[in-house]
């Protein structure tokens, strides 16, 4: 799995997805936000790059409780071979009327090291995965076992989750709002951009707190403003 410096790391642990959004907008990139999944367990932000599962609708003659027993299960096998760092992404078709996983699955990433997992379907035993410290983001609850709707058929190929199209070794963040998807080799310059972002917006919440108008601050098209700004950034530290 991509191997991001700790510098990177450090900078998209620091920035919003709506800041990221934006960034990458800037770069041409409009369906990078994955729709649907909320998160389970506030927190600090997830980031990692993506290690996938995908579903197919299931069929009877595949999909009964024995199937669990195949070591080749991909749901079962990939569970055990996502590496330490990575976030595990499933392809549920958008489908929530059975679960992506449960709490002994989501778990036994924890234990392996994983950043966080995402589903644009559900997930059962969501109490308990809402305890857990690994982020966890789905669409909503679901009790029925992933097998009356879902057939896991592959693990890390390219999936579309909540309508996105990630790939492994993308690199996932998610915050208290959602999920975005970066383009690998974008995301040590987004990662940069987002934190300079993320000063100049502190710094323009500030000023609005305090009364100012956006006009000519947010965007800042007085030409006072950036020299403002980069006093105020010396004052701050930041």
């Amino acid at each position: 799995m991509t191997n991001l410096s700790h510098e990177t790391l450090e900078k998209l642990a620091a920035v919003s997805t709506a800041t990221l959004t934006t960034a990458l907008f800037r770069r041409g990139f409009r369906n990078i936000y994955i729709q649907g999944p909320q998160r389970m367990n506030p927190g600090p932000n997830m980031v990692g790059p993506a290690y996938t599962l995908r579903y197919i609708p299931a069929r009877e003659d595949l999909d009964g409780l024995d199937s669990f027993a195949d070591r080749e299960n991909p749901q079962r096998k990939g569970v055990e071979e996502c590496p330490e760092g990575a976030v595990f992404v499933i392809d549920s078709r958008q489908d929530a009327t059975a679960a992506s996983a449960g709490c002994i699955l989501v778990t036994r990433l924890q234990e392996r090291g994983c950043k966080g997992i995402v589903t644009d379907g559900g997930f059962r035993d969501t109490p308990e995965i809402s305890a857990l410290e690994m982020p966890a983001y789905h669409s909503r609850p679901s009790a029925p076992t992933n097998l009356t709707k879902h057939h896991a058929v592959a693990i890390n190929d390219p999936i579309a989750c909540g309508g996105v199209s990630v790939f492994p070794g993308d690199i996932l963040v998610g915050d208290n709002e959602g999920v975005v998807c970066i383009p690998l080799h974008l995301v040590a310059e987004v990662a940069e951009e987002a934190e300079e972002m993320t000063v100049f917006e502190d710094y323009v919440l500030e000023m609005v707190q305090k009364g100012a108008s956006i006009f000519g601050l947010y965007p800042p098209t007085d030409p006072e403003t950036m020299d403002r700004f980069k006093l105020w950034r010396q004052e701050n530290n930041r």
